[in-house]
């Protein structure tokens, strides 16, 4: 990493709680984060309105390079996607 290591710590609300996942507001409308439920360290049941922190640094470009498999797998993804909505709409004209 080209830049030293900039500890910065963050809070938010939790906005959603699934079975695997957890949504989380910042705080400062700075966006949202969606993390499995198992990266949370807590004592407590996670419920909607708790507050929570959490360390984090900056995000760094590691090249200009494109991964082109991970590419690949995201428009595989969207085709699924767009075909199901296809699909569905066909089903409800039917």
């Amino acid at each position: 990493m080209k830049y030293g290591d900039k500890i910065i710590r963050m809070e938010g609300i939790i906005v959603e709680v699934h079975d695997g996942a957890v949504a989380i507001d910042f705080k400062g409308r700075l966006g949202h984060l969606r993390i499995p439920k198992r990266m949370i360290i807590s004592d407590y049941d996670l419920e909607v309105g708790q507050e929570v922190a959490w360390n984090m640094s900056f995000i760094e470009q590691e090249s200009a390079e494109v991964n082109e498999r991970y590419l690949e797998t995201i428009k595989r993804a969207d085709n699924l996607q767009n075909e199901m909505k296809v699909n569905s709409n066909r089903e409800e004209i039917k």
